[in-house]
């Protein structure tokens, strides 16, 4: 069985093929069938990846506010993939923020570019703060 971990990781995939794939959702299966994720893990992945390509705008629009002079499209596919996951999370889940920005950082530090984690946390932190 998956753990949350490895859902989270099939997100970032699957939000990465989205946009190299002009938006076409034809590799969902194909991707979550490599990854092994299965049953209720499956229906996590889905429910968190579907929750932000409906909700893509407003998070995208919370996200801008907290990224001065860069918007949400000047930055690198994977690094939006996992600020649009962390704030889906933030914004639309029960999931504490401790965990959402943990799992977010460990994303970074395991897909991004060594300044990733830090600017990450940052922005997440951020919208945090200003949801209180």
């Amino acid at each position: 069985m998956a753990t949350r971990h490895q859902v989270r990781q099939s997100v970032i995939s699957l939000l990465y093929a989205f946009e190299l794939n002009s938006k076409n959702n034809t590799f969902v299966d194909e991707i979550l069938d490599e990854k092994k994720i299965r049953n209720e893990q499956k229906n996590f992945t889905l429910n968190l990846y579907y929750g932000i390509l409906d909700n893509l705008d407003k998070i995208d629009e919370r996200l801008n506010l907290f990224l001065n002079e860069n918007k949400i499209t000047d930055l690198g596919h994977i690094e939006r993939a996992i600020l649009r996951l962390g704030a889906y999370e933030l914004l639309f889940t029960d999931t504490p923020s401790a965990i959402i920005i943990n799992e977010a950082i460990e994303l970074a530090k395991e897909l991004a570019n060594d300044n990733s984690p830090k600017f990450i946390n940052g922005v997440l932190d951020s919208l945090i703060k200003a949801k209180e």
